[in-house]
């Protein structure tokens, strides 16, 4: 079983920064690969970016490709999003979630989520 949880989300003005942070617990949770999603209100949940277990490999999403970066920290157990030049539209509750392999659908294992509001 891996516990993942987000934190670092916020308010923010439009242009500004933010890091989130997925701290990952349990057995072997750094040897996952850790995707990021984000659900707005009113809409469904989307990929955002994904890393694979040994940070070798990344994916982003069109959307936030060139704004937002994927990193991790496997001694810590911890991987971050670093989100730059932000956009109202960027606004939405973003998880962290973790399996075996690097995709932008599926992962068994979830966090609660962090809120990420950008204002105009």
């Amino acid at each position: 079983q891996v516990q993942l949880v987000e934190s670092g989300g916020g308010l923010v003005q439009a242009g500004g920064s933010l890091r989130l942070s997925c701290a990952g617990s349990g057995r072997t949770s750094s040897r996952y690969a850790v995707g990021w999603f984000r659900q707005a209100p009113r809409k469904e949940r989307e990929f955002v970016a994904a890393i694979s277990w040994s940070g070798g490999s990344t994916d982003y999403a069109d959307a936030v490709k060139g704004r937002f970066t994927v990193s991790r920290d496997n001694a810590k157990n911890n991987v971050d999003l670093q989100m730059n030049s932000l956009k109202p539209e960027d606004t939405a509750v973003y998880y962290c979630a973790a399996g075996a392999t690097m995709s932008r659908y599926r992962y068994p294992y979830w966090g609660q989520g962090t809120q990420v509001t950008v204002s105009s």
